[in-house]
């Protein structure tokens, strides 16, 4: 299939985005810090970009706190069966679901697996996406403009409008956008942009479903290590600095963005939507 302006093949393999965490030293530190409290007890969560880095470490989080997850991601399997294992070992069940959610289909079918298999859906979590630096404007093909604006934004409204009917009274839409939107990234003009239109989707899509009592929030991390850093997210001459020009003055890891996840899921936050909670180490305050 060749790609039109309206139509977009579907990516079912890449060599180096968004990378195996299985590979990559040092490891992230994905896991819980405190013992659950049944925040979650009894839901549902489907989260994309599972696997691996920031996804893993909400899917560890919600487990904890009793949700059962369903491991949505592209096809790093070593890394999305470790994280089914992760959240069995917390007692929950879990399953995971490979596919590109640039493809609407592949979303319908993520979310009628979900029903399937795991009774329901009260969570849902947009958190995959894709990034690809680039120092000057020229250097963005159509390819990759056209292949990340897919990735970032029509696979959110995809999922979110394979969700839609089966969302009731109560439940969240968590999106994933970054600091980037905020503070702007000189090499990042793709990315950063689709992440803009993040907090505008997520703004919007709050006061679509506020009537209906779905809420709609979204986190926006700074630095933080995971797998697509190094595998082609950030150029690999900035790879040891990366992260040290926060106010705090090193990377954030997954464990420490995951809390804001859990927070905007479960009934704490049942007076917030259209927010966005930013775990970036004071980055954006600074600038």
């Amino acid at each position: 299939m060749q790609d039109s302006p309206d139509v977009m093949e579907p990516r079912v393999h890449q060599d180096q985005e968004p990378g195996h965490e299985s590979r990559l030293e040092p490891k992230p530190d994905w896991e819980p810090r405190y013992p659950g409290s049944g925040r979650l007890k009894g839901k549902v969560a489907l989260v994309t970009g599972a696997d691996s880095g920031i996804g893993r470490g909400v899917a560890a989080l919600f487990a904890r706190e009793g949700a059962d997850i369903a491991i949505v991601y592209l096809c790093e399997d070593d890394d999305a069966n470790e994280t089914k294992e992760i959240v069995e070992k917390e007692g929950r069940q879990a399953i995971t679901i490979a596919g590109d959610i640039g493809d609407k289909q592949f979303c319908e079918r993520a979310v009628k697996e979900t029903l399937e298999k795991l009774g329901k859906l009260d969570i849902l979590v947009n958190n995959a996406g894709e990034q690809h630096p680039d120092k000057d404007v020229a250097d963005i093909d159509e390819h990759q403009l056209r292949r990340t604006f897919q990735s970032n934004v029509f696979g959110m409204f995809f999922m979110t409008q394979a969700a839609r009917p089966t969302l009731k009274k109560g439940s969240a839409i968590i999106n994933t956008t970054s600091e980037t939107t905020y503070k702007g990234s000189g090499g990042l003009l793709d990315y950063s942009s689709t992440k803009g239109a993040i907090v505008g989707f997520t703004r919007s899509l709050a006061k679509n479903l506020v009537k209906d009592g779905i809420r709609v929030n979204a986190v926006a991390p700074g630095p933080i290590w995971t797998p697509l850093n190094p595998s082609g997210g950030t150029p690999k001459d900035e790879l040891e600095e990366f992260g040290k020009d926060t106010p705090m003055g090193r990377p954030g890891q997954p464990s420490e963005v995951a809390p804001s996840f859990l927070f905007l899921a479960c009934d704490d936050a049942s007076y917030m939507t259209g927010q966005v909670l930013h775990p970036d180490g004071g980055s954006t305050s600074s600038s």
